[in-house]
């Protein structure tokens, strides 16, 4: 054991940040990237602004990692990056429900509204797959809104339409709580999927054009949801379960449903998600806060000082570019070039990928898959051609159902 811990800290001691670029990989990242938008599926900046920042948009045109809390995202890196459109995600704790919840989202909508408008010659609104397309050759990084999770729209019907209207493009059926009509992937069933109301979520989802979200949904949701929605599906941030036992992460038999529906993967850059061996030291780190909290429950400073010493003598596995190029391949063999995508979760997260740190970091992955023999179709398909056939495929959806009027299912409530 003490062998392991050595090598533990060896491990983390040694640089392993991505190694530069190799001018003519870069050059040929640039050319797909020119041509496809490289579309990030779930950035939490507008959250983290909220969390740390009062909510505030300015100071983001460079030096955002210079912040007493730093930011992984800002207009600068996005650029570095290579960023040609992103997902804003509207999130909220799915704690919050009812009236509070959607007042709660319409205030982060707003933070993302005023960034888009705050930055003009870098961020531009979009709000269909042509937006996007058009966005991109114009320079700018096309930006979308995904409201991440179904407790949000308070058990409104209306409130998912005025979403729609203000900008939001997918919504995520629930967060880590399991809702009163969705299943969560972190939390104890109550519906073995979704309730009829939520089917009636997902078919007024596809009546709007909105994406339906399955990242943190459980197996059993996210089969439902497939199987009653007319459109694609995404996975805004998730990563493959056969790879990484993590509840958050997709089984392989959804997604072998992808094919046929249309849908698609977006791989994501959280380390416990990547990886067992982060995952289990997470898990034993929390245990331990929890042990330490029990035992001085009213000197918070003497928790901080012997959690950092447990630290120290236990280090962190590092998450690596090869952890995320793993799991875009094992999606890619089990579900096809088609269906997968790229979701960092950056400025959700509060570790980093080794040498994926921010949106400047993008390229770097697409030089490891250039290292394995990607193709620049399936480069071009993974950066952003794969969610804007989806976003396209919701669009048409939405087309044939115009004459199909609102929904006005209702959500019971307990008694």
């Amino acid at each position: 054991m003490r062998t392991l811990i050595v090598l533990s800290a060896l491990l983390v001691a040694t640089p392993l940040a991505a190694q530069p670029i190799d001018p003519a990989v870069q050059t040929r990242i640039d050319r797909i990237l020119k041509k496809t938008p490289l579309i990030d599926g779930h950035n939490d900046l507008p959250w983290a602004l909220r969390q740390n920042h009062q909510s505030r948009i300015e100071g983001l045109e460079s030096g955002g990692d210079k912040r007493e809390k730093p930011l992984m995202t800002d207009m600068a890196r996005l650029r570095a990056g290579r960023v040609g459109g992103q997902f804003w995600s509207v999130y909220i704790s799915g704690t919050l429900t009812g009236d509070e919840a959607i007042r709660t989202t319409i205030e982060q909508i707003d933070t993302a509204r005023r960034l888009i408008d705050a930055y003009p010659n870098d961020l531009q609104l979009a709000s269909s797959a042509d937006d996007v397309v058009r966005i991109h050759r114009a320079g700018r990084v096309a930006s979308l809104l995904g409201v991440e999770g179904g407790r949000q729209i308070g058990g409104s019907m209306a409130a998912l339409r005025q979403f729609y209207d203000l900008g939001v493009r997918y919504m995520t059926l629930t967060h880590s709580q399991t809702t009163e009509w969705a299943d969560s992937g972190t939390d104890a069933p109550k519906h073995d999927g979704l309730s009829p109301f939520g089917i009636e979520v997902v078919k007024e989802m596809n009546r709007l054009g909105m994406l339906v979200d399955l990242s943190h949904v459980s197996p059993a949701t996210m089969k439902d949801a497939i199987a009653a929605s007319r459109s694609p599906v995404i996975f805004s941030h998730s990563n493959a379960l056969a790879l990484d036992p993590h509840p958050r992460n997709v089984p392989d038999d959804v997604l072998r449903l992808m094919p046929a529906n249309g849908g698609v993967v977006m791989v994501t850059f959280v380390p416990p998600f990547l990886s067992p061996d982060v995952r289990e030291w997470s898990s034993r780190n929390a245990g331990e806060e929890a042990r330490l909290k029990s035992l001085y429950p009213h000197d918070p400073d003497a928790v901080a000082a012997a959690l950092k010493a447990w630290e120290a003598a236990n280090p962190r596995p590092p998450a690596t570019i090869a952890s995320v190029a793993n799991h875009i391949e094992h999606v890619a063999r089990v579900a096809g070039h088609d269906h997968v995508g790229i979701g960092g979760d950056l400025d959700g997260i509060t570790t980093t990928v080794v040498g994926l740190d921010g949106v400047e970091d993008y390229p770097s992955l697409f030089a490891e898959l250039i290292r394995r023999g990607w193709t620049d179709a399936n480069l071009a398909k993974l950066a952003g051609g794969n969610v804007l056939r989806a976003l396209r495929g919701a669009e048409a959806t939405a087309a044939s159902l115009r004459g199909q009027p609102a929904s006005m299912a209702k959500l019971e409530t307990a008694k």
